[in-house]
């Protein structure tokens, strides 16, 4: 941004070094995260070049944690682990015993004391696939991809007007049990019917499969008005490590992975309190530096 050319190799290692003054912050956004009582998660690969044990063409994974769109205070937090397990996202929400929107990978199954809620969108996506496998020529409405893809579009379309009506939390709910409730109870009956006549390993198959399989969890939000219909807040917070990778591609070693994941973590909790990551961080720096004491609690 100055005009000095700087190499990879030292950005990488400042950024490690900065992390290492940024833990007692990132430990504290922690605690708040783990506070809130609806959470939500996701997760995507990573490569690491250098773990031990592992061939650098192995996955990582970087696991993000973030709280729910009420949240006074929004937190994201990533996490780098070596793999997939869902002990790790139990190791992480330790102490954690509310609700958590996920996608629909089992290792979240894993957690105890927690309520998981599903992800709509992801149940969507399934029918959506499904439709696009049929010439566009012969699509209608009657084809039961797209009466599936409509059941999932009339509960967002439901959302959506909630939210330009501003409506809290409460309202919210009440809104879900007068016109979502419905409109799943006639979705599943739906779905009875469609899943005798449907190959299961057809893609219309596999999408009712998901909607049958994950259904406890996609009745989670008719409980809470906190609870998004879908997890794609996660995927919002997820994206900008994304696209980071497909520039850098991967991760060197276990300290730049680790350091990787705080910087990410802070920046995005600065861009979800709406204040300028590049000013905030420098209001840090200089903070941790001149008040070690207490620099945490401002």
């Amino acid at each position: 941004r100055m005009g000095v050319n700087l190499s990879r190799q030292n950005m990488s290692n400042w950024i490690i070094a900065g992390a290492s003054l940024l833990r007692p912050l990132a430990e504290k956004l922690k605690r708040e995260l783990l506070s809130n009582d609806v959470l939500m998660a996701d997760e995507t690969p990573v490569q690491v070049l250098n773990e031990p044990g592992k061939t650098p063409q192995s996955k990582s994974y970087m696991w993000v944690y973030r709280t729910g769109v009420y949240a006074e205070h929004p937190v994201v937090q990533f996490d780098y682990r070596v793999g997939r397990s869902g002990e790790f996202a139990k190791d992480y929400l330790k102490g954690f015993s509310g609700k958590l929107t996920v996608d629909g990978y089992s290792g979240y199954d894993k957690l105890e004391s927690v309520t998981l809620c599903g992800c709509w969108a992801h149940c969507k996506r399934y029918f959506d696939d499904a439709l696009v496998t049929i010439p566009a020529k012969d699509r209608t409405s009657e084809l039961p991809e797209a009466k599936g893809l409509a059941y999932c579009e009339r509960l967002f379309a439901i959302e959506k007007a909630a939210t330009k009506e501003k409506a809290s939390a409460e309202e919210r709910l009440e809104i879900r049990i007068k016109e979502s409730k419905p409109v799943i109870e006639e979705f599943y009956k739906w779905v009875d019917i469609q899943e005798n006549k449907t190959l299961p390993q057809s893609m219309l198959g596999k999408a009712l499969t998901y909607a049958k399989n994950q259904k406890p969890k996609l009745l989670g939000f008719l409980n809470d008005g906190r609870v998004e219909l879908s997890n794609n807040a996660s995927e919002r917070s997820v994206k900008s490590f994304v696209i980071g990778r497909k520039a850098w591609l991967f991760c060197d070693t276990q300290a730049g992975a680790s350091a990787s994941a705080m910087v990410y973590g802070i920046i995005q909790t600065a861009i979800e309190n709406r204040l300028k990551p590049y000013a905030y961080l420098n209001y840090v720096f200089e903070t941790i530096q001149s008040d070690g004491s207490d620099s945490t609690e401002k």
